[in-house]
């Protein structure tokens, strides 16, 4: 192959994020996100790499036409999905099972297991199936990716995997620990021991992904040991809607004295629960500037957030045996310096410490802010999910073969 282009899709259930990228030098060449699929209100923002963003308003009625219309916008640019470049789509799918440990390139048959997956991933399969058949219809010439969100948590030993449930009931119904948010976790991971000046298989990292989804994982010389999701998204880290832990007969209960049905419940947990839940906003900027006001209700919440978040540090501390670095990451991660000092503060004695000078600097690309003499780096890394994804397609297509993530 010549070309050296991949466009990568991240498609939810009414959207269609995207970016092109130019894998002989990583450069971006356009980006862009279609909302609101299949409504009125549909919106396309383009932005070519170096120039305005373009925008567009009104009916878009499938992902059919959600691509369609981003070929054409890429078209204007002379960026075209005709153009030989291009050598192949990457996708991301969140859910992989047990299967799927590195990328794959898309036939049928990869398809019928990403949609036997469904009902371990309600929500994201089969959004990421549309976006898959899409773009197999537009360019059916083109090798199509799918890159697993659980794949980089393949690695787990089975006493991280495994529930301690019935193993026939287990095994028959796919009831493991899966781990999500992977290409954030390989990434990150990946970026900070070359921040250190050092090659992953000698680094042990704490990697804490906080968006409104967050999720923490412990990687030792470049491979997951352990992670805070599980067979769902829902488990670990209090997050914007979701609950995270909690005692299962939690269920059962609101079930027998709440009279609430599965469905309802379900919906409290995964959407009425973590932050909003608890003060009714899941934006941490909102919770901070109530914090600065004196509400007691933002407090408490981003107390229960902190509380969570520093059991899972001290817990994966203990899993890894030694900690070379902790690296914040996503939107709360890199822009939420009280967040970041609140979730370390106390642990001088693990050789965990923030700069709170350095902490406090907002500054673009991957930066320490623990003191020089620290034992444990601390660190801010930003995540390129679309990059990574990239990065493994075209590593499979570009280069005759998968690579080492």
């Amino acid at each position: 192959m010549t070309g050296t282009r991949v466009l990568v899709l991240n498609s939810g259930s009414s959207s269609l994020k995207y970016q092109l990228l130019d894998m002989s030098d990583s450069a971006l060449l356009a980006q862009g996100l279609v909302e609101r699929i299949g409504e009125r209100t549909s919106r396309l923002r383009h932005t070519p790499a170096g120039g305005e963003t373009r925008a567009q308003d009104g009916p878009i009625a499938d992902h059919d036409a959600a691509l369609k219309a981003v070929a054409a916008e890429l078209d204007r640019d002379g960026l075209g999905l005709d153009s030989p470049e291009l050598v192949a789509i990457g996708h991301r799918v969140v859910h992989g099972g047990q299967r799927f440990t590195e990328p794959t390139v898309v036939d049928d048959s990869v398809l019928a297991e990403i949609e036997r997956l469904i009902p371990v991933a309600p929500l994201h399969n089969p959004a990421n199936l549309t976006g898959i058949r899409t773009a197999r219809a537009l360019r059916p010439d083109l090798p199509q990716v799918a890159v697993f969100d659980t794949a980089f948590h393949t690695t787990m030993p089975e006493s991280a995997a495994r529930y301690a449930l019935d193993v026939a009931t287990a095994d028959a119904h796919r009831v493991r620990r899966y781990g999500f948010h992977g290409t954030s976790h390989a990434y990150v991971s990946r970026a900070t021991a070359k921040l250190l000046g050092r090659a992953p298989q000698d680094v042990n990292v704490i990697v804490l992904h906080l968006g409104n989804g967050a999720s923490a994982s412990a990687v030792r010389g470049g491979r997951c040991v352990d992670t805070s999701m599980g067979l769902t998204p829902l488990e670990g880290l209090v997050m914007g809607t979701r609950s995270g832990d909690l005692d299962p007969a939690v269920i059962f209960h609101l079930m027998r004295v709440g009279e609430m049905s599965a469905d309802e419940i379900d919906t409290l947990l995964n959407k009425r629960s973590g932050l909003i839940g608890l003060c009714g906003d899941n934006d941490m900027r909102e919770i901070l500037r109530r914090i600065d006001e004196g509400d007691e209700q933002a407090r408490l919440a981003f107390d229960i957030y902190i509380h969570r978040l520093k059991k899972y540090i001290g817990a994966y501390y203990a899993v890894l045996g030694r900690v070379d670095a902790i690296a914040f990451t996503a939107g709360v991660g890199e822009n939420a310096a009280p967040v970041r000092e609140a979730a370390l503060a106390g642990l001088d004695e693990l050789g965990i410490r923030v700069d709170g000078g350095l902490n406090a600097v907002r500054a673009d690309g991957a930066r320490l802010i623990s003191p020089p003499a620290a034992r444990v780096a601390v660190a801010v890394v930003p995540t390129d999910e679309e990059l990574e994804i990239a990065t493994q397609t075209y590593a499979l297509v570009g280069k005759g073969g998968p690579e080492s993530t």
